[in-house]
């Protein structure tokens, strides 16, 4: 997992330092940090959600500005994605039951993903120092992480019980998403927006189960 994020960290830092001296590029390459706070829910199939639990995102973040008002925007960032649910005959807890009946499980997922989403933004013309911006693109997430709690019947029957076995690799999301930047002095900014995730992959590899994870995000960040 570290070497995967080394070779994530030192590719986006590579186009980074190739848009700046590009003679195709002539609105530059901004890079920045981002430390987010995200508000998850799981939504099953089969099943219902039970509220909404809160995560958190962090790493680097990177505009490439292809046209005055036009940007590339991408991200290198580990997301924690949580939510609790109420779900029927779940693995791996279910399989270890010598009951055939039917059992619904208290879940809660802790999940957490290497993300690198590719979006677009859209920006109006600065004035007085700030600009607002809307956003829009996929997000590509890898598990690296993966753990949950469940109760049955008052019986807790996994405590952050690893279930990386039961997760799958990779997430797709939908994003859309609002906010602005502000400058400080020279080049240094601050973000401040709001973004929706609204993931469409099943994130389970149960085939009779399907489930999916979304959530919103508060985004803080700083380009330098």
């Amino acid at each position: 997992m570290k070497k995967i994020s080394t070779v994530l960290i030192l590719s986006l830092l590579s186009i980074g330092a190739w848009a700046q001296n590009s003679p195709l590029t002539n609105y530059g390459f901004r890079l920045g940090l981002t430390a987010t706070p995200t508000f998850g829910w799981v939504k099953p199939e089969q099943g219902k959600t039970d509220g909404i639990a809160l995560g958190f995102s962090y790493g680097l973040i990177g505009d490439f500005n292809f046209a005055p008002n036009y940007s590339f925007s991408t991200a290198l960032t580990i997301t924690s994605i949580n939510g609790k649910s109420t779900e029927a005959n779940v693995l791996p807890y279910y399989s270890a039951s010598s009951s055939a009946a039917p059992k619904a499980y208290d879940l809660k997922y802790k999940l957490q993903y290497v993300d690198l989403p590719l979006t677009i933004k859209l920006k109006t013309v600065k004035a007085d120092g700030k600009r607002w911006y809307g956003q829009f693109g996929l997000s590509n997430s890898i598990n690296i992480s993966a753990k949950q709690d469940a109760v049955t019947g008052g019986t807790v029957v996994g405590d952050n019980l690893n279930v990386s076995d039961n997760i799958k690799l990779y997430r797709a999301g939908l994003i859309i998403g609002g906010g602005g930047e502000f400058d400080i002095s020279g080049n240094t900014s601050i973000v401040a927006g709001l973004t929706f995730n609204n993931g469409f992959t099943n994130i389970v590899t149960d085939k009779a189960r399907d489930v999916r994870n979304h959530y919103l995000a508060l985004n803080f960040g700083v380009f330098f």
